[in-house]
């Protein structure tokens, strides 16, 4: 199954956070756009974009923005993912069978999808793209009416592409 597409409408999903709450992506619909950002925890990709997806949710959180990760891991490992690399937006398990991620389409992590209010899925990125995740910093700005901030320093080398 290939991953879907923009265009395509997001599965609804209902799953549990590590610290226990319950997200539906239904009801966050209704409050503006989810980006659920599919990982694991071994994968250096993901790795490598989670501290840069924690700077969007920085930037954006208090305009509302919704960024959960979804790991593909066990409550441990994905809480010690969340300490080690500094996440503090919501992660949510889809471990074995990974209802959602095969719902998805899953083919690669990390996967990102921007999910629309009305369902809709407005961006798909495989792996780490600078130009996605800068999209997507665009996207949700405009969408909750906040201003754009610095996502990548002058000062880091980051590479436009990694694959997962």
């Amino acid at each position: 199954m290939s991953v879907l597409r923009v265009g395509k409408t997001a599965p609804s999903f209902g799953l549990i956070a590590t610290d226990g709450t319950s997200y539906s992506l239904q009801e966050a619909l209704k409050k503006g756009p989810v980006l659920a950002a599919f990982f694991k925890v071994t994968c250096p990709t993901c790795q490598y974009t989670f501290p840069f997806l924690e700077r969007l949710h920085q930037q954006l959180r208090s305009n509302g923005a919704q960024i959960w990760g979804v790991a593909q891991d066990g409550l441990k490992d994905s809480q010690r993912f969340a300490r080690d690399y500094a996440v503090t937006f919501p992660i949510l398990m889809d471990d074995k069978p990974y209802r959602v991620s095969r719902a998805y389409g899953l083919e690669y992590v990390p996967t990102l999808f921007l999910i629309a209010p009305d369902g809709s899925i407005t961006l798909e990125s495989e792996g780490f793209s600078k130009r996605d995740l800068l999209e997507t910093q665009k996207s949700l700005a405009q969408a909750l009416a906040a201003p754009v901030g610095e996502l990548f320093s002058p000062r880091e080398s980051v590479p436009e592409y990694k694959p997962g």
